[in-house]
């Protein structure tokens, strides 16, 4: 078994054991401060909810799921350090202004580093730091998810846009 292989069966491991996708007892969303205990000591209790409008790990959520927050993480997990231009051509279609605030985003919240090379011109490489290969373990099964479903889904929206033409 390779190790992208022992990684996605750990991953999906954790998912289950967690009771992703799975819907809570009673149905609906549990209260804040009730539910599933950290994972670890490093995982903030229940005071934190991404679903409440101010929590602060509210922001955070949304800052990660931007697009190319997840490409970028996609990208650097499989290709591993990579150069600005050489991040720009894998995730096709990002312009340098998002690729660069994306990149700032992440290494603002400690996922990517950010090395520059004393050289003439200087070299700047980009790769993850720990919690940013953490990240991207969770987010590869979601792409592959969404690269196998998408059939799927475009035959789900066609039907849908048919049904709801007239308006």
């Amino acid at each position: 078994m390779t190790t992208e292989e022992a990684a996605r069966v750990e991953v999906e491991r954790r998912a289950e054991d967690a009771g992703v996708g799975r819907e809570p007892e009673g149905g609906g969303r549990q209260p804040a401060g009730e539910g599933r205990a950290p994972e670890s000591e490093s995982e903030p209790g229940p005071e934190l909810d991404v679903f409440a409008q101010l929590c602060p790990s509210r922001e955070l959520f949304a800052e990660l799921a931007d697009k190319w927050s997840m490409l970028i993480l996609m990208s650097l997990s499989a290709c591993g350090p990579q150069r600005f231009s050489e991040l720009q051509r894998g995730v096709g279609g990002v312009s340098r202004k998002m690729l660069t605030q994306s990149l700032r985003s992440l290494e603002r919240s400690g996922l990517v580093l950010r090395t520059v090379f004393p050289e003439t011109p200087p070299r700047v490489v980009y790769d993850l730091l720990p919690l940013g290969r953490e990240l991207a373990a969770l987010v590869a099964p979601l792409g592959r998810w969404t690269e196998r479903r998408a059939g799927q889904m475009l035959a789900a929206r066609e039907e849908f846009d048919a049904a709801h033409a007239g308006g």
